[in-house]
């Protein structure tokens, strides 16, 4: 399945239906009179977030969306039949944004969430509602009110409790492979990772989602190699784990490659600046004690707190650094709770769109 976090889809609300226009003829009824019902009310446009998916792919060959209108008013004070809402599901994660990109019109974050971003039109009133003592045969009725419509994005920032970061080549890929689900591709060259991966990592009875994105290089928010458009999928995160290559990466020594990637961070902002790090260096089986212990004093005095030293093809110092990372974690994670009870969702039959 091909990954995308970002659409641009045009939704419309329903129309109102019509009022009818309507006169009693009965044989043996003496009096007549106006009997025109109302019309229906348009269907809504609903955004409910869902379990299961994790792209919005789908939303590229399917961009328009519109709600039913309601039904016509009919004779004898019969009322339209008001239409179904048109229910569009998205994962969870998943932003409603204007046209402008200026307002988060809904965010997503739990499944289950239900977002009415368009109401239906009113139906329209029918001429029995005309009805007064001074006018006794009514002809006027209403139209019923137009549906809404609007242009706006859709923009998914995955929901992980931890967060992945580093440059190309770091190891980022075997490294998730190591400690969760994940099927990460794995290559010995740049860029390997195109787009947001996640795992489930267990630890200790824990689990948490781990997200890792594709490298960042110097100058990435300006849009150097894939640029820094994947950071969103990390603004969520709890916490991030920096991780370093020991052997060097792209001629960056471990201080070097500190320096490249905090820069980068804090360029994007979005909070990404303030999030708690942990500093981990790579593929230590590939380099003495000796040497790990100096580039860990040499991460230390440019600013890391603490450094783990791990490797992601042995599994060496995985555990000290899951450690750390559950003392971040809440008491129960979004990825443990998962299973809990869900709200039902509001009764009544509805159109619905999934992209399943």
């Amino acid at each position: 399945m091909h990954f995308l976090d970002q659409a641009k889809i045009y939704i419309k609300s329903g129309g109102g239906g019509p009022g009818a226009v309507s006169f009693r003829r009965e044989k043996y009824v003496e009096y007549g009179g106006p009997d025109g019902g109302n019309g229906g009310s348009g269907g809504d446009i609903v955004f409910e977030a869902v379990a299961g998916l994790n792209t919005l792919i789908d939303f590229r060959y399917t961009q328009h969306f519109k709600a039913p209108r309601g039904g016509h008013g009919m004779g004898r004070d019969r009322t339209g039949a008001s239409a179904k809402p048109l229910v569009i599901k998205v994962p969870v994660g998943t932003q409603i944004i204007s046209d402008d990109q200026e307002e988060v019109l809904a965010d997503f974050t739990e499944v289950g969430q239900r977002v009415v971003l368009l109401h239906g039109g009113m139906g329209g009133r029918g001429n029995a509602s005309y009805k007064t003592s001074t006018n006794r045969a009514p002809r006027q009725h209403q139209p019923g009110m137009p549906g809404e419509e609007m242009w706006v994005w859709l923009r998914l920032k995955l929901l992980a409790d931890v967060g992945l970061v580093g440059l190309p080549n770091a190891g980022k890929s075997t490294f998730i492979n190591a400690v969760s689900n994940a099927q990460a591709k794995v290559g010995d060259y740049a860029f390997t990772t195109l787009v947001p991966k996640l795992g489930v990592v267990r630890h200790k009875g824990r689990e948490f989602v781990l997200a890792d994105i594709p490298g960042l290089i110097e100058g990435a928010a300006d849009g150097a190699g894939i640029g820094d458009r994947f950071l969103g999928h990390i603004e969520r995160c709890r916490v991030l784990i920096h991780l370093i290559d020991i052997t060097g990466t792209d001629n960056a020594d471990p201080a070097e490659a500190l320096r490249i990637v905090e820069e980068e961070l804090e360029a994007y902002g979005g909070g990404l600046a303030e999030k708690p790090r942990l500093i981990a260096l790579n593929k230590r089986d590939l380099a003495d004690a000796e040497l790990v212990a100096g580039f860990a004093a040499e991460l230390q005095a440019a600013g890391a707190t603490q450094v783990f030293a791990v490797s992601g093809a042995t599994g060496e110092g995985i555990p000290e650094l899951m450690d750390a990372v559950l003392s971040y974690l809440p008491d129960r994670t979004a990825t443990e709770t998962k299973g809990s009870e869900i709200e039902d969702a509001p009764s009544g039959a509805s159109d619905e769109w999934s992209p399943i």
